[in-house]
């Protein structure tokens, strides 16, 4: 294909964003997706935008700003899983540009291209825009402030302004940790080109002026919901201050481990979590890791480079002493990693290119050849379908670009991740998907009994129930919880299977449906394999209590 190398790299940015459309009419996949969409919709149900509710109660965890973003969405669009996955889906699009914007302005505008290419064909972009998560708005917002204060470092107020505003909207989404990633890189900068005075500057104490005015309207939810009502029973203890939690507990509590939500850490977890996070461009970027320590290759970048370099390694670093770690954390620095890997990319020499012309293939072949494994071995309807599918993308990627070029090895690595994106997108997550059995249930319930008062009896983590059900779903975590609400006409409570013989016999229980159920993001090896798939699968029961 005889494109300029610009309009080809425009030209890939299209067709990854066309791939990524049919991820907006799938399922929302459990566990923190499904969760947030019925925390969107409760704010809907209950019209109250202040308070949030999760799994029947109080919820204290995230700030608001996903969930008042999912809601907006529902109040335009009415509550749907599409409502709910078109704003991370824009603002995916929109961090791409952004990265673009910054990349163009330090460097060159084919950087900036090259880098948008990578972002969006990143594995784990491309699932979190499937399965929605928080990550993917804390992106865009950190890349955003970094851009805007990268402006404003050439004086520019209203830069200045916007930059604290992203700055605050991604506080909104995690909490204050997220200002390393749009800080560090500044801080280090000055300090290694010996700029000392911006440290000094009162713009920057405006702008973190600014960021406290912009996040007034969290601390008073916060403040409204918990601070001023000691006696709610949050963490299974009473007098949880809100804002104490929001500034220490959910940051610095999950990173010392001594906070109400504590986790295992392992310093290599994000090492290997990228590998595979940011196919098929990992072995890229880690080589353009290693590149980076020879002094003769950051003498000859731009002195702006230190800032991103400087961002990535203080953010990764604090991730990796975390004793909080979950995989899709490091997506808020995939753009950083980006503009490292595009700029490797940029000095490679023929013989360089030559090297990972042959790399990119070999990972090429290989996901492919994995992927029309699982098409035959998962139980598709059509397996053979799916596998020529992957056979014409792969043999369309080796026609339409030839040559040891660099074009040949972005264009063909973006193919794959075109490839992969059908398949999860169009054939493995809706098959997935029909094994969530909340979503199956709740959609169930919505079509064939719309009037039924819905509930859930003795399992916590129904999100996805909660979310497509109709209505509001009751969380009933007893029997007794059971005996106040069964006068309720049409009461249908969701049940799993080791509660359904007590449930019989002692009430007027009607069976209307059972549901195959998988912890569809905890695949295990029998589970892929469908001749041993109903040894791993357990059951559901929609019961209707008379």
């Amino acid at each position: 294909m005889n494109l300029k190398d610009t309009t080809l790299y425009k030209f890939l940015i299209v067709l990854l964003a066309i791939a990524s459309i049919p991820a907006l009419f799938g399922g929302v996949m459990e566990p923190d997706g499904a969760l947030y969409a019925s925390m969107s919709k409760n704010i809907i149900l209950f019209k109250d935008w202040f308070n949030l509710y999760g799994r029947g109660a109080d919820w204290l965890d995230k700030p608001h700003l996903t969930f008042w973003i999912s809601a907006a969405s529902f109040k335009i669009f009415g509550i749907s899983s599409f409502a709910y996955k078109l704003p991370s889906f824009l603002f995916g699009l929109l961090g791409a540009g952004y990265l673009y914007r910054l990349a163009k302005d330090i460097y060159d505008e084919k950087t900036g291209l090259i880098s948008a290419v990578i972002f969006l064909s990143a594995l784990h972009i491309i699932t979190s825009t499937f399965d929605v998560r928080a990550e993917i708005y804390i992106t865009t917002f950190t890349l955003a402030s970094i851009y805007h204060y990268y402006k404003a470092h050439q004086n520019s107020f209203w830069h200045l302004v916007a930059g604290s505003f992203f700055a605050a909207c991604a506080i909104l989404i995690k909490g204050i940790f997220v200002l390393i990633p749009v800080f560090a890189g500044f801080i280090i900068y000055w300090l290694f080109t010996e700029q000392y005075q911006e440290l000094i500057k009162p713009k920057w104490y405006i702008a973190i002026l600014l960021i406290f005015v912009f996040i007034t309207p969290e601390l008073y939810s916060l403040y409204t919901q918990f601070d001023l009502h000691p006696e709610k029973i949050v963490f299974e203890r009473t007098g949880v201050s809100g804002l104490k939690f929001f500034f220490w507990d959910s940051q610095f509590g999950r990173f010392f481990n001594n906070g109400p939500i504590k986790g295992k850490g392992d310093i290599s977890f994000f090492l290997h979590t990228t590998l595979w996070a940011f196919l098929p461009w990992s072995v890229l970027f880690y080589t353009a890791v290693v590149n980076l320590f020879k002094k003769k290759n950051r003498i000859a970048l731009a002195p702006e480079s230190i800032m991103i370099w400087a961002s990535a390694a203080v953010t990764f670093l604090i991730f990796s002493l975390s004793k909080f770690q979950l995989p899709h954390y490091i997506l808020i620095i995939f753009p950083q990693f980006s503009i490292i890997t595009a700029l490797y990319l940029r000095k490679l020499s023929s013989k360089g290119i030559k090297t990972f012309f042959m790399i990119q293939n070999i990972i090429f072949i290989l996901v492919i050849a994995l992927l029309s494994a699982l098409a035959y071995f998962f139980g598709f309807e059509n397996p053979y379908l799916i596998i020529g599918i992957l056979i014409v993308v792969f043999v369309l990627a080796f026609l339409l670009f030839k040559g040891i070029l660099l074009e040949t090895v972005i264009a063909r690595s973006v193919f794959l991740s075109i490839g992969l994106m059908i398949f999860l997108f169009v054939f493995f997550y809706p098959a997935l998907l029909k094994y969530q059995s909340g979503m199956q249930a709740g959609n169930w319930l919505k079509q064939n009994y719309p009037t039924a008062k819905p509930a859930v009896l003795n399992y916590i983590d129904a999100f996805s129930f909660d979310f497509y059900a109709p209505g509001e779903v009751k969380y009933l975590h007893n029997y007794s919880d059971l005996d106040r609400s069964k006068h309720l006409k049409d009461l249908v409570v969701y049940i799993p299977e080791q509660e359904l013989a007590k449930l019989k016999s002692e009430y007027h229980a009607e069976i209307l449906k059972s549901f195959e159920y998988f912890h569809t993001t905890k695949l295990t090896g029998k589970f892929l394999n469908a001749k041993t798939r109903p040894q791993v699968l357990e059951h559901f029961y929609l019961v209707k209590i008379h």
